[in-house]
């Protein structure tokens, strides 16, 4: 391995530690202050009372119903968009199903894109619509993860929290000055952030050519903070309007896992006992480093077709190792932007990109989401010992019995069952054949990328599947839905049975779940999951593939 990759690595994960470090502790500080705020000040002024804490039904209620109207409303902006302002290009109205995919994706943090924004949306859709919910899918994750951890450290509870109040304090306190400097910051390196229409510039060849701009640094602030990743461009951040110079590449890496590192110390400094954080921060970050590095040297192997490195999908702006870190971080933190084409990258890269998501998007994963999945994962790593060696399992003195273990494997293996089950349909199907641009095992991997991108709400895509058909909107729209919501409401139905619980004393016989021990066991768990799940489709997807060009 070149010594100028590992340096790079090493500056970026130091950068990523420091910076996640400090954000943390302010998240652990902010959800941790008691009394009433600002935000619950301005809230009463519009008739919202962001000052009585909650049970887990009313919390969830409050989940459900202001994302279901977020949906609504940005539904009805994309299908009447040829009626409001900041409309330069005279977009017109989107088709129900194709504003149905759409408005999904941008409510469940998923960000999913099957059409070219700079061709399809206008500014007006952009901004308020889908930079909005950028903002407000984000924190949502974040309310939902504070409820989960309260129920945990707190004992005999019914009352978790105010969801308004979470959801606020999360977005004006983080999201909007963090995103805020970030767009400056890209504005400063050439992102266009204007509300003028396209420019007209002459080719070297001497020919006419509209060049589409708009707010492009504001929607990019807050997908690349917010584990959103839908961009501004087609081609997301392979654009140069998205991201211009070697350094917006480096900071809006650094920006992609930011977050979802920020909020795994969070939980370190909520924790009574900050070493039982430990763990989940370890096996999480031996995840990404392993992804990294096979992503890496997959895609340094000579292509036994072209004689050359799977070079075909990368800029030449930027280096095979800046796309396998970010295609890696990307995958694993339910980002789903790109900086590269994953469907050009080796097999063995796009198995790695693969497995991220599958693992239910809990390697760091989406900001809160990818915790409250993790968390999960721990829930069921405990039971599993506590099978092992026949006694009840606890979790931080709370006893793990029945419901929360039923809870935890519906969240964590429903999504993976019905990924397998929409893409068999779409590939017995033929309204789903009909999309693929690729035959034999790459053609299925195109149709599995989709779907587990959709289930697991990263929004990442292969690039070689037309998803912008009726079927397609339709099947990954529900998808989306799914994959967030059903996980959603399994962890307050699990944090609203913990949370009045009793705490019991660590005795002799209880398991640790602060040590190294205990580490090997998630990790484990996390990879026999997902082995289980989907070896087989695997094998027969990306494994092919790389065994059918050996051949060669």
């Amino acid at each position: 391995m070149k010594i100028d990759v590992l340096i790079l690595w090493l500056v970026y994960f130091l950068i990523l530690s420091g910076t996640g470090l400090i954000l943390g502790k302010m998240l652990a500080h902010i959800f941790k202050e008691k009394g009433i705020g600002l935000e619950e000040k301005f809230l009463k002024l519009i008739g919202i009372d962001a000052t009585t804490s909650m049970n887990w039904k009313e919390y969830l209620s409050a989940v459900l119903i202001f994302n279901l109207i977020g949906l609504i409303l940005l539904q009805l902006i994309l299908m009447t968009q040829q009626w409001h302002p900041f409309n330069p290009e005279a977009r017109s109205g989107l088709s129900f199903w194709m504003a149905f995919n759409i408005a999904t994706s941008f409510v469940t943090n998923t960000n999913w894109q099957n059409y070219g924004g700079e061709a399809t949306l206008s500014y007006f859709s952009q901004m308020l619509g889908l930079t909005v919910q950028n903002f407000l899918s984000a924190s949502t994750g974040v309310a939902v993860l504070v409820v989960f951890i309260r129920s945990l450290v707190k004992k005999e509870v019914t009352l978790l929290g105010n969801f308004w109040s979470d959801l606020t304090r999360f977005t004006v306190r983080i999201l909007l000055p963090l995103s805020f400097v970030f767009a400056l910051f890209l504005i400063s390196q050439g992102v266009p952030q204007t509300l003028k229409g396209s420019v007209s510039v002459q080719t070297l060849e001497g020919k006419d050519l509209k060049v589409p701009v708009g707010p492009v640094a504001s929607q990019i602030a807050i997908k690349m903070n917010g584990s959103n990743g839908g961009g501004f461009f087609n081609v997301n951040a392979a654009h140069p309007y998205e991201n211009p110079t070697p350094v917006s590449n480096f900071v809006q890496l650094i920006s992609i896992l930011l977050l979802p590192v920020s909020c795994v110390f969070m939980l370190i400094f909520m924790l009574p006992r900050k070493q039982e954080g430990y763990p989940i921060l370890g096996v999480m970050t031996v995840l990404l480093l392993l992804g990294v590095v096979l992503s890496y040297w997959a895609q340094v192997q000579i292509n036994p077709i072209t004689h050359m490195v799977y070079g075909e999908g990368v800029d030449t702006r930027f280096s095979l190792s800046e796309c396998s870190l970010w295609s890696v971080a990307t995958t694993a933190v339910s980002n789903g932007s790109v900086n590269c084409m994953h469907s050009s990258m080796s097999p063995l890269a796009q198995l790695v990109a693969l497995f991220n998501m599958m693992t239910g998007e809990v390697i760091f994963g989406g900001v809160g989401s990818g915790l409250y999945g993790m968390l999960l994962y721990v829930l069921m790593t405990v039971f599993l010992a506590g099978l092992m060696v026949g006694r009840t399992p606890e979790y931080l003195g709370k006893k793990i019995e029945s419901k929360e273990v039923i809870w935890a494997s519906f969240a964590l293996l429903a999504p993976g069952l019905f990924n397998l089950l929409f893409s068999a349909w779409a590939l017995h199907y033929h309204l789903g054949l009909a999309s693929l641009s690729h035959s034999g095992p790459h053609g299925l991997s195109e149709v599995l990328y989709a779907f587990t991108s959709a289930f697991g709400n990263n929004g990442s895509a292969f690039a070689g599947l037309n998803a912008n058909s009726t079927f397609y909107n339709i099947t990954t729209g529900f998808a989306m839905l799914f994959g967030r919501f059903a996980v959603i409401v399994s962890v307050l139905i699990i944090a609203g049975s913990l949370g009045p619980k009793k705490k019991s004393p660590i005795g002799p016989g209880s398991l640790k779940t602060d040590t190294s021990l205990f580490a090997v066991l998630l990790f484990s768990v996390i990879l026999i999951l997902g082995a289980l799940t989907f070896f087989p489709v695997l094998v027969l997807g990306p494994v092919a593939e790389h065994l059918i060009l050996d051949i060669f």
